[in-house]
């Protein structure tokens, strides 16, 4: 028995290190009604189906008290509604510029392919958000065999497991334990464990790490190590069964797993 599948998540795995297309726009629709969000107020649901983070944000007290400062009253459903219609509409203007394809995917993912290893992917974007994402990221040599949004199953986005299990189904996959789940966020891994896969952490170019690439490179060696070591923490408390600093660690790690099923 082996592994005969990697799913993927999109931003902050594979595409837009450091995860910032959402990350940004979360920050201005927030400033836009007068309420001031820090980014690490902004970056703590990544991962989840975004109207689902915008209510988790809200949901948070200093936020929530923000908001009632501001308005005069707590936010309903129908502030939820409106703010994540303009996360829609700014995500959408600025997608395409964040889809560049993370160090070391390309090629590890052609090395997965020449093993036999299927691949598919999960989104906290929708079906619309994702026409753009897989338009650009496919030109610039990421695609992969299967792909399910949020959309594809009732808006039940991560923690849910039925995104992963969707592409099982489709990939053809026999048994869970057949499967490694590869994500940068806390969000990722849940989604994981919730499914019965392997839940495996990817560190640098992560939402939870949370640098540029430029901001990475200018770090010293031992704020590098640091900011390795913070954010393995975070995926190892969450239940990641593994961690990789980056992709061109998957192929091994495989191997590994593999040397456990047998």
């Amino acid at each position: 028995m082996k592994i005969e599948a990697v799913i993927f998540d999109w931003a902050g795995t594979v595409v837009d290190f450091g995860c910032f297309a959402p990350v940004n726009v979360f920050l201005t629709i927030f400033e836009d009604v007068g309420v001031t969000v820090t980014l690490e107020e902004a970056r703590k649901p990544m991962g989840m189906l975004k109207i689902d983070h915008i209510r988790t944000m809200l949901e948070m007290p200093r936020i929530g008290e923000a908001w009632e400062a501001v308005h005069g009253r707590p936010y309903t459903e129908q502030n939820v509604q409106a703010l994540y219609a303009q996360f829609e509409t700014k995500l959408m203007a600025s997608l395409a510029m964040f889809t560049d394809p993370i160090p070391h995917v390309i090629e590890t993912v052609h090395q997965l392919r020449q093993a036999g290893i299927r691949i598919g992917s999960t989104t906290g974007y929708t079906n619309s958000m994702m026409e753009v994402v897989t338009h650009h990221a496919g030109k610039k040599g990421y695609q992969p065999d299967y792909l399910v949004t949020p959309t594809d199953v009732g808006d039940k986005g991560r923690p849910y497991p039925y995104m992963i299990f969707r592409n099982i189904e489709q990939l053809g996959i026999q048994a869970t334990k057949r499967v490694v789940k590869v994500g940068d966020t806390t969000s990722d891994i849940h989604e994981a464990l919730n499914a019965g896969v392997w839940a495996v952490g990817v560190i640098i170019g992560s939402s939870e790490m949370g640098l540029t690439e430029q901001d990475f490179m200018r770090l010293s060696d031992e704020e590098r190590a640091d900011a390795i070591e913070r954010t393995k923490a975070v995926f190892q408390q969450a239940g990641a069964h593994y961690t990789i600093q980056t992709m061109q660690e998957l192929p091994a790690l495989i191997e590994t797993i593999n040397a456990r099923l047998v």
